[in-house]
């Protein structure tokens, strides 16, 4: 049964993942060197923080209010508050454990739609959220963030890809890209399974982000859309522009396995260059669905968009350089980013709505 969305509910969980991504860019910051207030802990929670909490908190939420019932918003209850117990110092395994709980309420949620609507984008969106649930039981098992990562990636880079098929399915482009799609996501699971530690692994990755990112170039409505104006074309831009990154990301899994920092490079062109430019060119629809909250568009959000991309080169510069100065610069530039971004939204937003007020 369809029930009224909680709106309070949405509003605080937001406000955790803000939190949430607030610590673990300060952990990011003090795990690449630079010189802050101790938190040692963060930066060794980084990765599962942001992943399967802030990013596992939005998706959840975001799928939680499309499908209009009470109980999958367990889902982000659980990520949300994995995250906030990481973050008050309890044991690592009861963060963990919300995290894989999360997952599993995500996971059944997204079969109950695929029993409902069976179609392509519902299974891989199956396929992300039991991918998300595999790396969160694999973590809570004890298995190092390395082992883990792929299955993390695969959450992600599935759950992005599914919702792209789905806004293309209007295009209708017939077998053909159904049996590419398919075949990428088929490598992706693959790779996850053997992961990033394995040379097999991160062969099958790469080749399957690759693959995706050629579909994307292809089908993907972005390609039409970049050439409107406003707000369409941010989008767009945003949806282009970390395409390229998930390309990037594969050709450094598939042959920059033996640099120093090829695990840095890989998984910050993925969650950075591909997974945060996808949020910011969602933001001004998923917020106002998730948090009640209205958002206007302006050109001044290329700035934070612009800058978000440079700091992926400044990260992949100090990478391949080995400059740690490139590298703390690459974080500073990313959490300036993230700034800028939110502060122009609110910015803008007010601005509007204080212009319209009778």
């Amino acid at each position: 049964m369809i029930v009224q969305r909680p709106a309070g509910l949405r509003a605080i969980l937001v406000i955790a993942t803000i939190l949430a991504m607030a610590c673990g860019i300060y952990g990011g910051l003090v795990r690449i060197g630079m010189p802050l207030l101790p938190g040692g802990a963060l930066a060794e929670l980084h990765g599962p923080l942001m992943i399967a909490g802030v990013f596992g908190t939005l998706i959840s939420l975001e799928r939680a209010v499309a499908m209009g019932w009470r109980w999958p918003f367990l889902a982000p209850i659980g990520s949300g508050l994995g995250a906030i117990a990481l973050l008050a110092g309890v044991p690592v395994e009861l963060g963990a454990l919300l995290f894989a709980a999360s997952a599993a309420v995500l996971s059944f949620a997204s079969l109950r739609i695929l029993l409902l609507q069976p179609a392509l984008f519902t299974a891989v969106l199956l396929a992300a959220a039991l991918s998300g649930l595999i790396g969160n039981m694999l973590w809570l098992s004890g298995a190092a963030v390395p082992e883990v990562v792929g299955w993390w990636m695969a959450f992600l880079v599935c759950t992005i890809a599914a919702e792209r098929l789905e806004l293309s399915r209007v295009l209708r482009h017939g077998r053909l890209a159904a049996y590419l799609f398919v075949a990428a996501v088929a490598l992706l699971f693959a790779g996850a399974g053997l992961g990033v530690t394995a040379t097999p692994g991160r062969l099958l990755l790469g080749v399957s982000f690759v693959t995706i990112t050629i579909w994307l170039a292809r089908f993907d409505i972005a390609t039409r859309t970049v050439r409107h104006s406003g707000q369409a074309r941010f989008f767009a831009v945003a949806m282009l522009a970390g395409y390229f990154w998930l390309a990037v990301s594969g050709l450094l899994l598939a042959f920059a396995s033996g640099a120093t920092f090829a695990y840095d490079m890989t998984t910050h062109s993925v969650l950075i260059g591909f997974v945060l430019s996808m949020v910011f060119g969602h933001a001004l629809i998923i917020l106002p669905a998730v948090a009640g909250i209205r958002l206007t568009y302006h050109r001044a959000l290329y700035l934070p968009l612009g800058l978000l991309h440079l700091s992926v080169i400044m990260r992949l510069a100090g990478g391949v350089t080995e400059s740690d100065l490139l590298r703390i610069g690459s974080g500073i530039a990313t959490a300036a980013a993230l700034v800028t971004f939110g502060s122009l939204l609110a910015i803008v937003s007010g601005t509007k709505r204080a212009a319209v007020r009778p």
